[in-house]
């Protein structure tokens, strides 16, 4: 990565960050979102490292905030209101993270997490890394691995009360990723969109490989965006883990397991 220069990274005041407090603060009070109290400033200065680092590090496509209130925050918040999804004191895993969705708004909001943030971008956990220092940020983890890696590894192999991912393949390679970190009576929860009707079937059949239940679909609707179609899907961890899963790193999206071969 080349020299960056200071008239690259935007300049955000502590006014911006303030205005930014005070709306999320609103926002979240609206949703009826259970949190700390002190989440929405948290969100504020985490956007704000978001839109500095993304000026010379694609993190995500657009930092626009009043773009990101609905379509990161809320997006990664919103199921929190769903009873006993996510238990106090939960142990989190959030595979693939990237730029931090869901799992970094997760831990700012509640401290009573114990989360974990896997990425096989030394870069992202850079960003990510800055971001748990100035927010101080003492129930996160990062962690330099693929998934498939990750998941073979006992340091975190069903460990985990909840792995989770937002929408960042189909189900079934979804369930290969990450059934493999939930404990026997733990969960996968996995962000998607429309997407997931068509995927449900494969996806059913390869988490019941994996030591997976039925899946479970959870309706979550995003505050002021009525046209999304977005859900969380639940995967209950009812078995171990059989030791070939999951397969080498490129092999699950490219072989899907419970996809029925023409």
């Amino acid at each position: 990565m080349g020299e960056v220069l200071g008239n690259q990274v935007p300049e955000i005041t502590a006014v911006t960050v303030e205005n930014w407090t005070e709306r999320m603060e609103t926002v979240l009070r609206e949703a009826a979102i259970p949190c700390e109290a002190n989440t929405a400033r948290g969100l504020a200065v985490y956007h704000k490292l978001l839109t500095q680092w993304n000026s010379f590090m694609n993190l995500t496509g657009d930092t626009d905030f009043e773009l990101s209130i609905a379509r990161h925050y809320l997006d990664s918040l919103v199921p929190l209101k769903l009873d006993g999804l996510f238990p106090r004191g939960a142990s989190l895993i959030d595979v693939g993270t990237g730029a931090g969705f869901p799992g970094l708004p997760l831990a700012i909001a509640r401290p009573d997490f114990q989360v974990v943030l896997m990425d096989a971008l030394s870069k992202r956990l850079k960003f990510l890394a800055a971001v748990v220092e100035e927010l101080g940020l003492k129930n996160v983890t990062l962690c330099h691995a693929r998934a498939e890696d990750g998941g073979r590894n006992p340091v975190h192999r069903e460990k985990y009360d909840i792995s989770l991912a937002r929408g960042v393949a189909a189900m079934p390679v979804l369930a290969e990723l990450l059934v493999p970190f939930a404990k026997e009576g733990g969960k996968v929860l996995c962000y998607k969109g429309p997407a997931a009707k068509e995927e449900w079937q494969a996806g059913e059949r390869a988490a019941k490989i994996l030591g997976g239940g039925r899946m479970l679909r959870h309706e979550v609707e995003i505050p002021g965006q009525a046209d999304w179609e977005h859900c969380i899907i639940e995967i209950p961890k009812i078995g171990k883990t059989p030791g070939q899963y999951p397969r080498k790193a490129g092999t699950p999206e490219k072989k899907p397991l419970g996809v029925l071969q023409e």
